[in-house]
């Protein structure tokens, strides 16, 4: 007969049940699920042959981390190990998730059921474990369960903050919704002020430039001569500044209210300083490409790069992808309306946008995009693995993109990867010795300036408190007070204890009269001092 055992995870620990007739059970299914919900009834089925609790906190984090990656934990193996009855052949093991099944069936040769009627075991298991097992309170399996929560939450967050591509992700998103926005603002713009000055928008087709020269001209029949050279700043172009000029003077526009006028400028104003947030977002977007994917950026650029990573979802995920799904990421609607209508699959995605397919012929560009994809592809796998980021082995791939586009014009034969990787692992490998170079002498600079900062604070305390004494009316030296007291409070060498004489040994004795010797010979070397008036009463007192 089968034995049956149904193995439970809890954020407690893990617990072994045993299932009684398994067979009637399985043929019983409907029965099963009714009786789940009884703890009576769901007892006389299942009983636990084992727990292990976990030892801390710490252990448990370990533990669901190995289950949810699906490998088998050295605390699971050894638990099943020890309680899994030794008929291995005729014992049964039941779990919830497929993936640690066959991680479990691998490793530890047991014959492993997910479906079926353990899913509704382990869910009356769920629902009745405090009671299941002695001593454990449902108040405590819930703190249990919040704790590792928390836990496993924080520690997946830090895994992805590690990264520094959630940035990327962000900046490149708002980077797109920002075109949109000032696209959208300068159409009311030119909308707008047209009504007053219309010859403007076919003079000057940049929407930036078009805002700026809304806040500057302002009412049109107060353009003069002497506004040329402001004009000629924006404008950047001394023939349109002229031309500006004269459709002002012949415009067909009609007058505008100050009130309307002034309304039109600050939204002119606004859609001009969202331009230069924008411009400031892209040079941050440059600058965190550099750090967290810079051969990327240096192969593809830094857009098109962030778009990708920001596509696959992070810089990990798209190192995981091959060159195949790179190339058409991006045209996943074009892929699936071409696989259901049999016609021909889309050559490229995102990767569209690079200079690359631009300048190549069109019976080209599905060869030089595949081509690109694939270089992206160990691009973004050296920027995910490597530990000190550089932009080395992006500038040799690009070089050997641009080698084999020239190939498909010219016919002249590019070179072997393999000599280009060789060159590239050397400079590779000098630029990652001198940055790390570059950051060991940094963090000595700012040890030796946090050590000097310590010491001054530790001075400035000590001037500080001084300063305060002062203004108290203490003395600044309390220590020479001490040593005053100290000298006035000694008695004379020559004057000695009775009690001290009564309580000394033989080997004390020979100490004392080396001293005393001592003494004696350099008082005979040292001048004689006056013996002071005090000092005489006090022998006199001691004798």
């Amino acid at each position: 007969m089968v034995q049956l055992h149904v193995l439970f995870e809890h954020a407690a620990g893990y617990a072994l049940f045993a299932v009684k007739e398994v067979e009637e059970i399985g043929m019983l299914l409907p029965m099963v699920e009714e009786c789940v919900t009884k703890i009576a009834k769901f007892t006389s089925m299942v009983s636990l042959a084992a727990f292990f609790p976990f030892k801390s906190a710490q252990g448990a984090l370990e533990n669901i981390n190995a289950i949810s990656e699906g490998v088998v934990h050295a605390d699971l193996k050894l638990f099943l190990e020890t309680n899994m009855p030794e008929t291995k052949k005729k014992a049964m093991l039941g779990v919830s998730d497929s993936k640690i099944g066959a991680a479990l069936q691998e490793e530890l040769s047991f014959s492993i059921q997910t479906g079926g009627v353990v899913v509704e075991i382990l869910r009356g298991v769920r629902l009745h474990f405090h009671s299941l097992v002695k001593g454990l309170t449902a108040q405590a399996a819930s703190k249990a369960q919040l704790g590792l929560g928390h836990s496993y939450s924080r520690s997946k967050v830090k895994f992805n903050v590690n990264r520094a591509d959630n940035m990327i992700i962000q900046s490149i998103a708002l980077l797109d919704q920002l075109d949109k926005d000032i696209n959208t603002f300068s159409m009311r713009v030119r909308e707008w002020y047209g009504y007053h000055f219309p010859e403007l928008i076919k003079i000057v087709a940049d929407n930036s430039t078009y805002c700026r020269l809304t806040q500057l001209i302002g009412n049109r029949k107060e353009l003069s001569e002497e506004s040329l050279e402001s004009l000629e700043e924006v404008v950047m172009d001394s023939a349109k500044a002229q031309a500006i000029l004269d459709a002002s003077r012949s415009s067909m526009g009609m007058d505008i209210s100050p009130i309307d006028l002034i309304n039109i400028e600050r939204f002119s104003n606004r859609v001009v300083s969202l331009a230069d947030y924008r411009r400031g977002l892209q040079e941050y977007l440059r600058s965190r490409m550099s750090q967290v994917a810079p051969n990327l950026a240096a192969l593809i650029g830094e857009v098109v790069g962030a778009r990708l990573i920001s596509h696959a979802g992070s810089l990990t995920n798209l190192a995981k992808y091959p060159a195949s799904t790179v190339q058409i990421l991006g045209a996943e609607k074009a892929l699936f309306r071409a696989l259901k209508t049999r016609g021909n699959t889309p050559k490229y995605g995102l990767i569209f946008h690079s200079t690359f397919i631009g300048r190549a012929a069109a019976k080209n560009k599905g060869r030089i995009s595949r081509y690109l994809a694939n270089k992206c592809t160990i691009a973004s796998r050296i920027d995910c693995f490597s530990e000190v980021p550089t932009s080395v082995f992006g500038d040799k791939l690009r070089n050997q993109v641009e080698e084999r586009l020239s190939f498909y014009e010219t016919g002249d034969l590019p070179r072997k990867n393999v000599d280009v990787m060789k060159e590239a692992m050397k400079e590779a490998g000098d630029v990652t010795t001198e940055i790390k170079r570059k950051l060991e002498k940094k963090e000595k600079k700012r040890k030796k300036r946090e050590s000097k900062l310590h010491e001054e604070e530790v001075n400035g305390g000590a001037n500080g408190m001084a300063e305060i004494k002062a203004e108290n009316g203490e003395p600044e030296t309390p220590v020479k007070k001490k040593k005053i007291k100290a000298e006035a409070v000694e008695t004379p060498d020559d004057v000695e204890a009775p009690a001290a004489e009564e309580v000394e040994t033989p080997a004390k004795k020979k100490k004392k009269r080396k001293s005393e010797a001592m003494e004696t010979e350099a008082a005979e070397e040292a001048p004689e001092t006056p013996v002071t008036e005090k000092r005489k009463k006090k022998k006199i007192k001691a004798e």
